[in-house]
């Protein structure tokens, strides 16, 4: 039994009291702000930027992949596109948490990024068109054949790899290096 009661605490001080329960200096709600955090390296902060883009470009061809489904001319059913969106909203929500706790400066999230991003990710990014070059079609072809949907897609896609290469070599600079040690 509680001798007397205590007044409730804000969200403030229960995020601070979890940060000192894990033995960390930030909480979890501090690797959502958008300004850089004290003493994360700009290596890092930057890395954390390019992987919120990259997660923006996939957002961003999910949209364009249901429109083309909603169109018909894909030929997929409602419950195909359902369950791809919502494999990706899952593998969107998960990057966008892995990269906070980089930021954070959780060394075993670099490397979840760095596997599941960096190699699988990029694997299935770059796949489709090395196969389709490898086919023997050409960049030229590529072009003269595209409609609007698909240099958007292209893009995107072109985006979203540069990110996630960006971010991969940011995550493993010295300065980087250090920080992840440290924390």
């Amino acid at each position: 039994m509680r001798e007397r009661e205590k007044a409730p605490i804000t969200i403030e001080e229960g995020f601070k009291d979890m940060a000192k329960d894990s033995g960390s200096t930030a909480t979890g709600a501090a690797a959502f702000k958008l300004g850089p955090l004290p003493g994360v390296p700009r290596e890092v902060q930057a890395s954390f930027v390019l992987w919120l883009i990259a997660v923006a470009a996939g957002v961003f061809e999910t949209a364009l992949a249901i429109i083309e489904a909603l169109s018909g001319d894909l030929g997929l059913d409602t419950t195909g596109v359902i369950v791809g969106v919502g494999i990706r909203l899952i593998i969107f929500a998960a990057a966008i948490y892995v990269a906070s706790r980089m930021r954070l400066g959780k060394n075993w999230a670099r490397f979840v990024l760095a596997i599941g991003l960096g190699v699988i990710g990029t694997l299935s990014i770059v796949i489709g068109p090395v196969s389709w070059l490898a086919e023997g079609h050409s960049v030229g072809e590529f072009f003269a054949d595209a409609g609007t949907m698909t240099l958007l897609f292209a893009s995107s896609r072109a985006a979203h790899l540069l990110a996630v290469l960006a971010a991969l070599v940011l995550m493993f600079l010295p300065a980087a290096n250090n920080y992840f040690r440290r924390a």
